[in-house]
């Protein structure tokens, strides 16, 4: 039977990925971002600035997302044990940075006036860079089952390889047609 204590003595902290470099970073980003949506007007009664507010909302929201996506798919990450499937994560945390650059450029071809704004969050994404790049080593390549896609298998490890499970000694697919009806 389960014992209450037995969690207790195990040292593995289910949050300890919040005190990540990367995900605190994140945060960082995420709190920058945040600032920069607050800066923008929500009206105008001018007409002609009708365009630029909406590409003003567009890029806000778009980053906004991102932003969000990065912390979250870190803290997922932490939960999986797989290396294609936390590569794979990682791979929409680098598309998620990328994307907010490509809204700051955005932004500022709109007119955003906060340009200082802009130019601190670009540095804060490219802090983020190398800590991300040294997160992702921590992945054990090791633990995988392979991606028949071939995007996120470890290196070595091609999509037509030979599964370590085609060696299993019983039939998969009749599994369950081993079992005796019979009840005891």
């Amino acid at each position: 039977m389960y014992d209450d204590d037995e969690e207790d003595s195990h040292d593995y902290d289910v949050d300890s990925w919040r005190k990540l470099p990367v995900f605190i970073q994140a945060e960082v980003i995420l709190k920058l971002v945040e600032h920069i949506v607050d800066c923008i007007p929500k009206e105008d009664s001018n007409a002609s600035s009708a365009y630029e507010y909406a590409l003003f909302d567009h890029h806000t929201s778009s980053m906004m997302e991102n932003a969000l996506i990065i912390p979250a798919k870190i803290a997922g990450i932490h939960g999986v044990e797989l290396y294609d499937i936390k590569m794979e994560n990682a791979t929409s945390i680098r598309k998620a940075a990328r994307a907010i650059i490509t809204d700051l450029r955005g932004l500022q071809i709109a007119g955003f006036k906060e340009i200082e704004y802009l130019d601190l969050l670009r540095n804060e994404i490219e802090v983020l860079r190398p800590l991300f790049a040294e997160w992702i080593k921590t992945f054990n390549p090791y633990n995988y089952i392979i991606d028949r896609w071939g995007l996120f298998n470890p290196p070595g490890v091609n999509y037509d390889d030979k599964s370590p499970s085609d060696d299993l000694p019983y039939d998969t697919n009749r599994f369950f047609e081993d079992f005796d009806n019979d009840e005891d």
